[in-house]
Formats: structure tokens, C-alpha cells, sequence
């Protein structure tokens, strides 16, 4: 299932359907050749109380129902950026019952199959914001091109610029001039390091 040239996502949620029709079947045939059970009695009598049984599952089965939905018809995947409410991170898997997503905090949400079904948001390329503060009005031209071009140097170490790096002075205050480096990449994993690294490489040159 790894495999790029696979139709199939790369969601546990399939491995484990798989898994259960093959240990149904298996112990199907078992009881059959091996005990004499009459299978047809039985998988008719399953589906009597299968029907009963989903009256009491039915928050089970519509999480199960809409797992299968995102995930065969790709709306979401794994490494996939996504928001739901105000939940937002990268897609870590799909399972039979919720998705789990890490946001850019490094913390695991966990969302329910039904509510992404439902409430699904597909964000633009991750846009990173890196506030920071001049002390010196001094040729700020030119700081912000060495800005620019440490951002885009950095930036390019971890994932590909959709948006280049922009710089934007927005506020004077007694402190110094307030600004902030605007730009946009394709990994949303690589967001949080991307501004970490940012902050580190241009604050020697905002506190000349």
C-alpha cells in the first residue's frame, strides 16, 4: 500500500477492513468444513441481530461509513493539511472511527470521522508570519533585503516557496519599528521549524 503507483490510500482504515474479511472468511470456512456449522443459517441470523445492533452503533457506523467515504475518495489523507473548526494540522492517519491530526504545536488531535465528513477544509499553502522588531530606522531598505534573503535561503532547506518571503514594517513605537516576514510553503509539517529557524537567523540583524 506504500507503493505510489497504489489506487489505494495509504489509510490504516483500509488495512484493518481487510483484515476482518479475511479473518471472516477464514473462520467461516473453518466452521464449516471443519464442524459442520450451517453458514447460511448463521450469516442470516447475524443479519438479523446485525440490524439491531445498529440501532445501538449508529454514532459507530456513520464514523466507520464516513472513514471509508474521505479516505476512497481521497478528500483526506495522510500528509494532507487540513482545518476542521477550529482544529487545524497535517492528516497523521485515518482509522475506523476517527482521523488523527498533529497541529503546529506537535500536539495529536483527534477528530471523529463523522464531523470531518461533514465540516472539512482544505487551507492554502501553510503561510508563515515571523513578527520581529527593528531598533534601528537606519536603512531599513536594506535590511529587508538581507531579511528576504536569509528567509528564502531558509525557507528552501525544508520545503518548497509557493509565496516568497516578504518583508512588511508595520508599526512605529518607542522600542523600535515593528515588522513582520511574510511567505508561504507547500509542507505544512515544516511550518513551525521554518518560522523557529527565521526568528534565529534574523534576529543578530533586527537588533543591530
Amino acid at each position: 500500500m506504500q507503493r505510489d503507483s497504489n489506487p489505494i490510500p495509504q489509510s490504516s482504515i483500509f488495512v484493518n477492513i481487510t483484515r476482518g474479511i479475511i479473518w471472516g472468511v477464514g473462520i467461516c470456512l473453518v466452521l464449516d468444513s471443519c464442524f459442520n456449522v450451517n453458514m447460511s443459517a448463521l450469516i442470516a441470523a447475524l443479519g438479523v441481530g446485525g440490524i439491531a445492533l445498529s440501532l445501538g452503533f449508529q454514532d459507530t457506523l456513520s464514523n466507520l461509513i464516513g472513514g471509508v467515504q474521505i479516505s476512497f475518495m481521497r478528500i483526506v489523507q495522510p500528509g494532507d493539511n487540513i482545518q476542521v473548526g477550529n482544529n487545524k494540522g497535517v492528516v497523521q492517519d485515518v482509522t475506523w472511527r476517527h482521523a488523527t491530526i498533529k497541529n503546529r504545536n506537535g500536539e495529536t488531535v483527534v477528530i471523529p470521522n463523522s464531523v470531518i465528513s461533514k465540516n472539512v477544509h482544505l487551507p492554502p499553502p501553510e503561510r508563515i508570519s515571523v513578527p520581529f522588531m527593528a531598533l534601528s530606522s537606519d536603512d531599513l531598505d536594506s535590511m529587508a533585503e538581507q531579511i528576504v534573503q536569509i528567509a528564502h535561503e531558509i525557507a528552501a532547506q525544508y520545503a518548497e516557496i509557493v509565496s516568497e518571503p516578504n518583508v512588511l514594517f508595520t508599526e512605529v513605537t518607542a522600542e523600535g519599528i515593528m515588522g513582520k516576514v511574510l511567505l508561504e510553503i507547500d509542507d505544512a509539517e515544516q511550518a513551525t521549524p521554518v518560522s523557529d529557524a527565521i526568528t534565529r537567523a534574523i534576529a543578530p540583524i533586527v537588533r543591530k
